[in-house]
């Protein structure tokens, strides 16, 4: 278990015309969201990215993608 790095850390893949589209920061300014958590272990941001692309061409919601939060041990 483990939680997520803060909001602002966020990217947010879109797609539009059968590409992905990237925007920095989160989808939502609200206090609650709707949807559900997708746990990935991949090498880097690049390849999340990547992964968030395929995702999207699945559903017709923006993947916001968030690294783990590291814990001080």
């Amino acid at each position: 278990g483990g939680g997520l790095q803060e909001p602002s850390t966020a990217t947010v893949v879109t797609r539009r015309g059968g590409e992905s589209v990237l925007t920095d920061g989160p989808f939502a300014e609200t206090k609650e969201q709707v949807g559900g958590v997708t746990v990935i272990e991949v090498p880097d941001l690049d390849a999340a990215l990547l992964w968030a692309g395929r995702m999207a061409t699945a559903v017709p919601s923006p993947i916001e993608i968030r690294p783990i939060a590291a814990w001080a041990s």
